[in-house]
């Protein structure tokens, strides 16, 4: 167990961690309260900027910042071609979120994404810790400029094909993303991301025993037992977002923390129903329905999420998380309403113990 530590004491040595955790960027559910805390902690803050424009990323940094010296890293998705659009399907998938919220006009479905380039531009202005990627990999033009700023490159990757590509790309760290975590998928092919379901258990010695690089688990781990078990399997770090959604710093609406609470593994399920991209989520009615044989496919990312945005913002006024977009990973029960710099203390202890 030796070797274990050694591996990832050089991990927070390089990156500016005291303990080889990282939150998990999640996009909309990461406000700069909770990775503060978290780098306060000694571990590593994050952002999933994916939906939000400059001047949203460089607000966030400005709070994260006035209160934190720590390492944080900030995450885009690697943007997919334009979508097909059928405006027939659309039509049909109108009709049945009408079942579960407000009329969705037509005009939902052409929503607009954040400039990537502008992105990207403000993530190398900013010069976080590192930037860490989703569905893909950087061009090498972005990649050129971070390496330039000396700012780290963490690629998701789902298979080991997808963290060779990402090595020669020019990452510097593969997050190993298993079956198990919660929200999107990282697979780089989307419509392969059902097959490629490959848990954390099998991908990360996987990926260690094939990339000469650091392997950071994702998927699952919510507890010291967890982050042990990854390290032992070859990782360097772990990195953990279910589990800190019930914290006070995150902040996360009452109806969705509240539905965590002993929420069971079989609870979770992958669906496309909310964005068009496979994620995982807790098995609500909608989700359910949404399965349904009678059900309208989801259309294409983004056009699936433009349409049900109504169906959701209705939900969260209401304080119903089965009409809300409910990520969780399938360890949520261990998530528990105590401060963040509490869970990582425990967390880090336990794993310690075990190593």
């Amino acid at each position: 167990m030796a070797e274990t530590l050694t591996r990832a004491q050089a991990f927070c040595a390089r990156y500016g961690l005291q303990v080889p955790i990282l939150l998990a960027p999640m996009a909309g559910a990461c406000p700069a309260s909770l990775s503060i805390a978290v780098a306060n902690a000694g571990g590593m803050g994050a952002m999933g900027a994916l939906l939000s424009p400059p001047p949203a990323i460089r607000d966030w940094v400005a709070e994260f910042r006035s209160s934190s010296r720590g390492p944080f890293q900030l995450n885009l998705w690697i943007p997919d071609p334009a979508p097909v659009r059928d405006a027939a399907a659309e039509s049909r998938v109108r009709d049945f979120l009408a079942r579960w919220g407000p009329a969705v006009p037509p005009s939902a479905a052409d929503i607009a994404l954040p400039d990537f380039a502008a992105q990207c531009d403000a993530l190398v202005d900013i010069a976080p810790t590192a930037v860490s990627s989703i569905m893909g990999v950087y061009p090498p033009s972005v990649v050129d400029r971070l390496k330039a700023r000396g700012i780290w490159w963490f690629a998701t990757a789902t298979t080991l094909a997808e963290a060779q590509r990402a090595r020669t790309a020019g990452a510097d760290a593969i997050v190993a993303q298993g079956y198990e975590a919660g929200g999107h998928r990282g697979a780089f092919d989307p419509a392969a991301a059902e097959r490629q379901g490959v848990g954390l258990f099998a991908l990360v010695p996987r990926l260690a025993d094939h990339i000469d690089l650091p392997i950071i688990a994702a998927g699952g781990i919510a507890d010291g037992r967890g982050v042990a078990a990854a390290l032992t399997l070859g990782a360097s770090a772990a990195m953990l977002g279910t589990v800190f959604l019930r914290c006070p710093e995150a902040r996360t609406h009452p109806a969705w923390a509240n539905a965590l609470d002993r929420l069971e593994p079989e609870d979770t399920v992958l669906t496309r129903a909310f964005t068009g991209r496979l994620g995982r989520s807790i098995a609500t009615t909608f989700v359910a329905a949404a399965a349904a044989r009678d059900a309208a496919p989801p259309a294409p990312y983004p056009v699936q999420r433009g349409l049900t945005a109504a169906m959701k913002e209705a939900g969260a006024a209401a304080g119903d998380h089965h009409r809300m977009q409910v990520w969780a990973g399938q360890s949520a029960a261990m998530a528990k309403p105590i401060p963040a710099s509490d869970l990582i203390a425990e967390i880090w202890a336990t794993a310690r113990a075990l190593l």
